[in-house]
């Protein structure tokens, strides 16, 4: 099911899309200002984002502006402002979509939908683990943001990796993967190869994800190796 947080400062309005979301079988959150709304999309795993601009405090665009520097999750504007620069600065800031007050909830559940359907189609398209990610579409790896250079093969030994997150890989096992069975050359190959990977996607990071097995292989996880 997926988890929808709502924030609407019109505690009216707030409470008919809540159950006009709820009868649509999505499980729903109602806040009512923009700080504690930036606070949720951190706490917790929420598949869409519905946010009106004209907020007490923090508006609209600002908490868009916020959310951005840490999350990707779909959001969908509310509001009563109707121009099109109003369109534009919410839309540029990384709103996905925009609607505007009064709209009917056929409309509503419409774009909620729309953008639903968009975001499964990007993760069939997305490797993660932790701030780690790879996007296989645009061929792009990315930690906390910050854009990763590889080669072609530390590359798909990395997209290996998160393609069996987990899960302790032997040497053979990655050496076939991602060099092939008929490979000739160093047998050291694949032990180079996590040198350069840890080098470019841990060092310059605290928490470390490709670890070492003893006498096994390698694995890459989000937790310490007990």
């Amino acid at each position: 099911m997926s988890k929808i947080l709502i924030v609407e400062d019109e505690k009216k309005i707030a409470r008919i899309m809540e159950l006009e979301i709820t009868h649509a079988g999505y499980e729903v959150e109602v806040v009512y200002n923009g700080k504690e709304g930036i606070e949720k999309v951190k706490e917790n795993n929420f598949d869409l984002l519905i946010l009106d601009i004209m907020l007490p405090g923090l508006d609209g665009i600002e908490v868009c502006n916020k959310i951005r520097n840490f999350s990707d999750i779909p959001i969908i504007m509310v509001t009563a402002k109707d121009s099109t620069q109003d369109k534009v600065n919410g839309l540029d800031t990384g709103a996905d979509d925009y609607i505007t007050k009064p709209f009917e909830a056929e409309e509503l559940m419409a774009r909620i939908r729309a953008q639903l359907r968009r975001k499964k189609d990007n993760e069939e398209n997305i490797l993660k683990i932790a701030n780690l990610k790879i996007d296989k579409e645009k061929y792009t790896v990315t930690r906390a943001g910050d854009n990763i250079e590889l080669t072609k093969k530390e590359y798909d030994l990395l997209k290996y990796f998160m393609e069996n997150k987990g899960i302790v890989l032997s040497r053979d096992q990655l050496l076939e993967a991602v060099w092939g069975y008929d490979y000739v050359g160093q047998t050291n190959i694949v032990d180079v190869y996590i040198r350069y990977l840890r080098s470019k996607i841990d060092d310059p990071y605290e928490k470390k994800l490709i670890q070492t097995v003893r006498g096994v292989g390698y694995v890459i996880r989000d937790k310490e190796n007990n």
